[in-house]
């Protein structure tokens, strides 16, 4: 069984919980810590709320009722469709979902060659 990480996301007082390959969770953190800092540069209408992420953990058991441990590739594809919908102007928005969608494809990647069991 691959080695999982996981990345806890912090949205006002909601806490996210994302599934991630070991080797891609920090990639995760540090996306997320770099669309924070950029995204208060956006002059959109329709830019995304994010998380904040918060902290990384090699185990995780969910205690409460209602909490959902979210899979990564699930995560970046609404990360990357919340991106793309954005009617940005005056902002290279181009180069956060680049790096969106490298991350997007590194995942994908991951999980085919998994379910191949190439791992």
């Amino acid at each position: 069984m691959p080695k999982m990480r996981y990345v806890i996301l912090q949205q006002h007082q909601e806490l996210q919980f994302v599934e991630m390959p070991e080797e891609y969770a920090y990639q995760l953190s540090a996306l997320n810590l770099r669309l924070n800092k950029e995204i208060d540069k956006l002059t959109a209408d329709n830019v995304p709320d994010l998380p904040l992420a918060v902290a990384e953990c090699d185990a995780l058991e969910l205690l409460r009722e209602g909490y959902v441990l979210e899979s990564g590739l699930g995560y970046i594809n609404r990360l990357e469709n919340a991106f793309a919908s954005i009617q940005e102007k005056e902002y290279p928005l181009i180069s956060l979902l680049t790096e969106i969608r490298a991350l997007q494809a590194q995942l994908e990647q991951w999980y085919e060659e998994e379910e191949e069991g190439v791992h």
